[in-house]
């Protein structure tokens, strides 16, 4: 796999960098820490050794006195380090920690308070269309998505396919964290449904046929994965009626196509439509992570059900993006954001399709996602 750059540039602190598996976050570190002491607890003899003495950490580290960065890949695996990590930093004030992390479950469960500010919290999302440069294909991240692990295999459909039992298997499974597998799998196949758009938790409890409580619980632990997030409803300063329900999504399109059952009742351009604007949302998140901007994602959606897909505020100001996927725009598909900006006539709008050419349609700019998606690198906004 040829090496591509990543946008991500680690702060000269500690700091905690989580990732879904399969993001690349092992072969960030090595890259960019190369004279690291290197703690891989996905290694059985290392996670045996740690798990049982985890002050051997310190004896190694007193060993070798010239280290300045110390590296510990999945961190979660063994959270008690995170005390002697603690101590370490205070006693020694020039050691910098890169903790990586594909679930904060464990953390949260063990009451550690990522180290009480002493390491900052960062994050490594899928590629994004301007890392592949030329390599991007706005067809293929549409159906295999943009993970590095899958892009970069010889058979990215078999490596996706078995992605979602990997992560079944090696994080849900063995680490206990539900009692049956089996529902937790049909939980996953239901909740791709819910996949750019509001997710209606007794909905999926029915179609699960568990109790609503528990797929609380389930949504929760994808979120603690990484696997999924909720984007919330933007309602400052709000002029009429608000939705009150977050929207879903998973990570990366190419993990929901993977876990989205098909059938002679669903319709392609459906799929493909919720694929393309779970796309845009993981650009987001990575350009508002990367710009190291104080800017947050949101959807807005009024009680009447005027909706626009991707709301961004912060302090480089207010943006509106609505995403079609059809490759010409219709007088309908402009009604959500000209109502945005009636509300808020300081936004920018814009919106995304499937089309060739950049336009202005009554005063709302127009651009091809492709060209948008491949232009966006942080912290700069497109022009």
């Amino acid at each position: 796999m040829e090496m591509m750059p990543r946008f991500f540039e680690p702060p000269k602190q500690s700091l905690f960098l989580f990732g879904p598996r399969g993001t690349g976050k092992s072969t960030l570190v090595k890259q960019r820490f190369p004279d690291a002491f290197y703690v891989d607890l996905l290694d059985p003899e290392a996670f045996r050794t740690f798990s049982a003495n985890p002050s051997y950490l310190r004896e190694r580290l007193s060993a070798e006195p010239g280290i300045s960065t110390v590296v510990i890949d999945e961190i979660q695996r063994v959270p008690v380090l995170l005390d002697l990590v603690h101590s370490l930093i205070e006693e020694k004030k020039r050691l910098r920690f890169v903790l990586t992390g594909s679930s904060s479950r464990k953390l949260k469960r063990t009451g550690v308070d990522l180290l009480a500010g002493r390491a900052l919290l960062c994050h490594l999302h899928p590629f994004m269309a301007s890392e592949l440069g030329i390599h991007f294909s706005l067809k293929d991240a549409l159906t295999v998505g943009l993970l590095p692990i899958v892009w970069g295999s010889d058979n990215p459909g078999q490596v996706l396919g078995t992605y979602a039992a990997l992560y079944l298997r090696e994080e849900v499974q063995m680490e206990g964290l539900v009692r049956n597998v089996g529902n937790f799998s049909r939980f996953l196949e239901a909740a791709s449904f819910s996949h750019g758009a509001q997710l209606n938790i007794s909905n999926v409890a029915r179609e699960c046929q568990v109790e609503r409580k528990v797929v609380e619980g389930y949504v929760g632990i994808l979120e603690d994965l990484l696997l999924g997030y909720r984007l919330p409803v933007f309602s400052k300063r709000a002029k009429r009626a608000v939705a009150t329900h977050p929207k879903f999504y998973l990570f990366d399109a190419g993990v929901y196509r993977s876990l989205r059952p098909k059938g002679p009742l669903d319709r392609p351009q459906e799929v493909e439509g919720a694929a393309l604007e779970g796309l845009v949302c993981q650009h987001l998140r990575a350009w508002i992570d990367y710009g190291n901007t104080d800017s947050t994602l949101y959807y807005w959606r009024t009680r009447s059900g005027v909706e626009v897909d991707f709301v961004i505020y912060g302090s480089q100001g207010l943006r509106a993006i609505e995403v079609k996927n059809a490759v010409r725009i219709h007088p309908q598909d402009l009604r959500g954001l000209k109502a945005f900006r009636e509300d808020y006539p300081e936004a920018e709008g814009c919106l995304l399709y499937r089309g060739k050419d950049r336009l202005v349609k009554e005063g709302i700019l127009c651009l091809p996602c492709d060209r948008f998606l491949s232009s966006l690198r942080p912290p700069a906004w497109p022009e």
